[in-house]
């Protein structure tokens, strides 16, 4: 198996605890983990069984093939480059969660554009049932990731409650005795996906999220996301309930900040390495939002609902498997609006011509010390 091999001088003393007298150069293996909200990744073709009639040629977006081409080959030179530098990584992500694509076939076009086509990706995917028809799917380099399991994982949230999580701790935490809603039908949402396999030979876990959207405002919309935290804390408890030394990141959109109670008290994740205990998660998207780093941006205000959470025994100090290093935004000037009212901001669709997304990407890297 080719091993990806990179000399770092690690001089952060936060990664390896080390004073300047210990100081020293390690040979680490390391891998980019990215997430891109991809904002409305449509084909052409009308899918009758899906909403998709706006991202027609003679729908609102008056989306025709000249302008996905012009969208995949954006796409692909952003998923390319996510965390590429000769500092870190040199290498494009090994793994890429993404969000807003219409099915498995943008994907396989996606991957392959020329940025992308020797990259040697893999695709997973399902069909959610989302009333737009718009999924998560998940690809990987098939050189150092081998799928052993995966799995889509539905959000049903209906008649004010997801039922399968309705007394669960994460619950019983945050003072609530279940997840409540305000609608008395089903909710469609996206599934969470869940995938399993061998990182060059060392299994590791992911799920891809893109949790309810805002839709209605805030505060009448976040039970919604509470449910989504709820399953997603049932499938990590799950799987450390198998193996205590389980190997996770959960990641994805969504649409809540680090400091929501989706996220601090249903998911119960922690902004400081040192709060986490045995069975917890990290976030290290936390300290990055009270540092005003976003991902997207509404009326002047950023917000950093793309995370990636990572589960306890990825923040060990051993560095004799694999282990977080740092999380970081994709925010490139090419990704920017460059001027108008809304410089700065990620550069999407407007005006009838084709930008890549209302996100900026979001990455992190694992590293191994090689002996």
């Amino acid at each position: 198996m080719i091993k990806r091999v990179v000399g770092l001088v690690l001089l952060i003393s936060g990664v390896f605890s080390v004073s300047a007298q210990e100081k020293k150069q390690y040979s680490m293996q390391v891998h980019t983990i990215a997430f891109y909200n991809v904002e409305n990744l449509f084909d052409t073709i009308n899918d009758t069984s899906i909403n998709d009639e706006e991202w027609l040629r003679d729908g609102r977006q008056k989306w025709t093939t000249r302008k996905y081409k012009k969208k995949l080959a954006n796409l692909s030179r952003v998923l390319a480059e996510i965390g590429v530098s000769k500092e870190n990584n040199p290498e494009s992500p090994t793994i890429i969660g993404l969000g807003e694509i219409e099915n498995r076939g943008v994907l396989e076009d996606l991957i392959k554009e020329p940025a992308l086509i020797n990259k040697g990706y893999g695709i997973i995917h399902f069909d959610s049932p989302d009333k737009r028809g718009i999924d998560v799917g998940f690809l990987y380099n098939k050189k150092h990731f081998k799928p052993t399991s995966y799995k889509n994982i539905p959000l049903i949230i209906r008649n004010g409650y997801i039922a399968e999580v309705e007394q669960n701790d994460a619950t019983k935490e945050s003072g609530d005795a279940k997840v409540t809603a305000e609608y008395t039908g089903r909710l469609y949402t996206r599934d969470q996906l869940l995938v399993t396999g061998l990182l060059d030979g060392e299994e590791v876990s992911f799920i891809i999220n893109h949790w309810p959207s805002r839709s209605g405002g805030e505060k009448k919309s976040s039970p919604n996301r509470e449910a989504a935290a709820a399953l997603n804390k049932k499938i990590i408890d799950s799987l450390y309930k198998i193996n205590p030394n389980t190997k996770l990141i959960t990641m994805g959109d969504l649409n809540d900040g680090p400091y929501n109670n989706s996220i601090k008290k249903v998911l119960g994740a922690k902004g400081k390495k040192d709060e986490v205990r045995p069975g917890g998660l990290y976030n290290p998207m936390e300290d990055m939002s009270a540092k005003g780093i976003g991902s997207l941006a509404y009326r002047d205000a950023w917000d950093l609902f793309d995370q990636m959470i990572v589960t306890e025994p990825l923040i060990k100090k051993d560095y004799s498997s694999f282990r977080f290093w740092k999380a970081g935004v994709y925010n490139k000037t090419f990704l920017m609006q460059p001027s108008g009212q809304y410089k700065g901001y990620p550069l999407r669709n407007s005006n009838g011509e084709v930008g890549f997304s209302d996100h900026f990407p979001v990455y992190l890297y694992l590293i191994k010390e090689i002996k």
